[in-house]
């Protein structure tokens, strides 16, 4: 689980995430849904690809390197692989039903005001909540 969390590192990673959505926009006036980005690469567009493959490789790259600066992982999972397999699965089902990712609506949709995003937002926070309660008190150790 989270170690030592802090407000002033989740606001500082917030302004981060902002900054690089931004930039993003202004630079090549696209928005920085992961789902997006990352389907465009299947298949490969000509001109597209440079840009989508460095956002794509720098995410693990960018956590690579500060879980090298706090000395390893700062985040444990005691899952098992097959849950977040399937977790992992069923959020890439959703972004395909949702059309679009937690970043896309989330960050850039509700800061365009986008309508669309106005709905998802809420609508996943709370599919996430009930299911966080279900996983912790309605099934305890039936998954596990």
């Amino acid at each position: 689980m989270i170690a030592d969390f802090t407000p002033w590192s989740a606001l500082g990673g917030g302004i981060l995430i902002g900054l690089a959505a931004l930039l993003l926009l202004v630079a090549l006036g696209r928005i920085a849904g992961i789902s997006g980005i990352a389907s465009g690469l299947l298949p490969p567009r000509r001109g597209d690809a440079a840009w989508r493959l460095a956002f794509v490789l720098g995410l693990p790259m960018g956590a690579a390197l500060w879980m090298q600066g706090q000395g390893g992982p700062v985040l444990a999972s005691h899952a098992p692989s097959w849950q977040l397999a399937l977790a992992g699965l069923l959020v890439g089902v959703g972004t395909r039903i949702g059309s679009g990712c937690t970043s896309g609506h989330g960050v850039c949709g509700l800061g365009r005001l986008s309508p669309r995003s106005m709905v998802a937002v809420p609508v996943f926070m709370a599919t996430a909540m009930m299911c966080v309660y279900a996983w912790r008190h309605l099934l305890p150790g039936v998954l596990w």
